[in-house]
């Protein structure tokens, strides 16, 4: 799925199933939750933090995914096209970043 047709879906689950987009702030507070749940997994997945009864069951890609969902959201509602936005990011990062990583002596 591409990015605006991921856009296009959650907008219209949103309006026929979702009844309405939570205004901006709320779902900027929900995507800030989402983030944690990610967190707490890679802590104790890819960290030191060991699993809890009640985290076991928790799947990454999951919980990645309700990240997606919720920043989606606030594309939307906010106007902004997330393939545009992305591939202009991209070109930032190439034109600001073409030799920065690569003499980055940290990174050898």
């Amino acid at each position: 799925m591409k990015l605006q047709e991921a856009q296009e879906n959650i907008d219209q689950w949103i309006k026929t199933t979702g009844v309405r987009y939570f205004n901006e702030l709320t779902n900027t507070a929900i995507l800030m939750e989402e983030v944690g749940e990610v967190a707490r997994i890679m802590a104790r997945k890819y960290g030191e933090q060991s699993f809890k009864k009640s985290d076991e069951n928790h799947d990454l890609g999951d919980e990645l995914a309700d990240v997606l969902f919720v920043l989606i959201c606030l594309a939307n509602q906010t106007g902004i096209n997330l393939t545009e936005a992305l591939a202009k990011n991209m070109e930032k990062k190439n034109i600001r970043d073409a030799d920065r990583h690569k003499n980055n002596e940290k990174l050898k």
